[in-house]
């Protein structure tokens, strides 16, 4: 099968290591690192949502006016606006980057953080207006006929776009979360289903209940896995170790000063992602092949930030071994944006296409004696 690699499209140089030289939406970074995903082989890039940051919708059209084969995924937040409003918007920006869009679907796991604008459900509240709301989206992507709604979150009446995307018969949903209510949401309305690095084994039982959180819902095919890291490479294991290490330093320097208290809440996180990242960092740093835990415990296992750590050849491997696990979606963000995006770009994604390329080859040749 197909494997992708998504990237961060960072509005601003600062990341968990490093506080941002300018200010939170710095155009010229933005560019400038999207075009060095899509220069260096990056099949698609990430446009994060925080309560206080940039808008991720026109900071993706902003781009994909500029980029000519980036693919670009939006995160979007149910809670900030009413479908209606979002499906005419994400389907302009459909069009705006001539079908190149995906939306990832963020119900929220952080009550402080939801109701910073106004959202004040509970987490299974939330997910259920999650999931009804992905079905109007998807209904009013695909829906030439005036339609009334009346559900438990959402109701209105007699409405039909004028916005259609250009993708059939509709862009991409993307969605995440570790808990049952999340499976449930997911794997019900999902195209893909993302999940956080932890080990083989974890990672296997949460794909395991997606799946079978899809056959539940009704369905005949199975969301996409996507599973993310933080990679750290460097030429020579020792030196990968040693990067790895200062890497560390530079997030508790960093966290001292309070830069990333704001984002996420350091300790007791309410979400079953971040809990679980924390379970596995509690078990011990090292796990598999080139798994590596501090990273995630020093954020209170804030999102993205288990770490894979290793030559080029090494974290390649180990990404090679969740795609064994059918995931084929490699989510991918480096502590220094611009240079590790160049890095992984230029010497781990040319190594797992080839070797995917070859586990291909060897499936169809297998396939094709069997039905000989």
């Amino acid at each position: 099968m197909p494997v992708e690699f998504l990237g961060i499209a960072a509005t601003n140089d600062g990341s968990e290591v490093t506080p941002r030289s300018g200010a939170s939406f710095d155009k010229d970074y933005t560019l400038k690192l999207a075009r060095a995903h899509e220069e260096y082989g990056w099949d698609r890039v990430l446009f994060a949502y925080g309560s206080g940051s940039p808008d991720p919708s026109p900071a993706a059209a902003y781009v994909a006016a500029r980029t000519d084969t980036l693919q670009i995924l939006v995160a979007h937040r149910p809670n900030v606006s009413y479908p209606t409003f979002a499906a005419k918007t994400f389907a302009t920006l459909d069009r705006i980057s001539d079908g190149r869009l995906a939306v990832h679907f963020i119900t929220g796991g952080n009550d402080h953080e939801q109701r910073r604008e106004g959202d004040t459900l509970t987490k299974d509240e939330r997910y259920d207006r999650t999931r009804e709301y992905i079905r109007i989206v998807k209904k009013i992507w695909t829906t030439h006929e005036p339609f009334d709604h009346e559900g438990t979150h959402y109701r209105f009446h007699d409405f039909v776009s004028d916005t259609f995307p250009l993708q059939q018969p509709h862009p991409q949903v993307s969605f995440g979360g570790s808990s049952p209510a999340a499976y449930a949401a997911g794997g019900a309305e999902a195209d893909i289903y993302c999940l956080w690095g932890e080990p083989l084994a974890q990672t296997a039982e949460q794909i395991a209940s997606v799946k079978a959180a899809a056959r539940a819902a009704g369905r005949s095919d199975v969301p996409r896995i996507q599973v993310a890291f933080r990679p750290i490479i460097a030429p020579t294991e020792d030196l990968a170790w040693e990067k790895a290490h200062r890497t560390l330093d530079r997030i508790k320097a960093h966290k001292a000063g309070g830069a990333l208290s704001r984002r996420h809440p350091l300790t007791g996180p309410q979400n079953a992602g971040s809990q679980r990242l924390l379970a596995v960092a509690a078990e011990g740093e090292r796990h598999d092949r080139a798994l590596w835990t501090p990273t995630a415990a020093e954020t209170g296992g804030a999102g993205n930030s288990t770490a894979l750590v290793g030559t080029p050849e090494t974290v390649a491997q180990a990404l090679l071994d969740y795609y064994d696990l059918g995931v084929d979606i490699l989510s991918a963000r480096g502590y220094d944006l611009l240079d590790d995006a160049i890095d992984f770009g230029r010497y781990v994604i040319p190594l797992v296409r080839e070797e995917v390329a070859k586990r291909d080859a060897e499936r169809a040749a297998t396939g094709a004696r069997q039905a000989s």
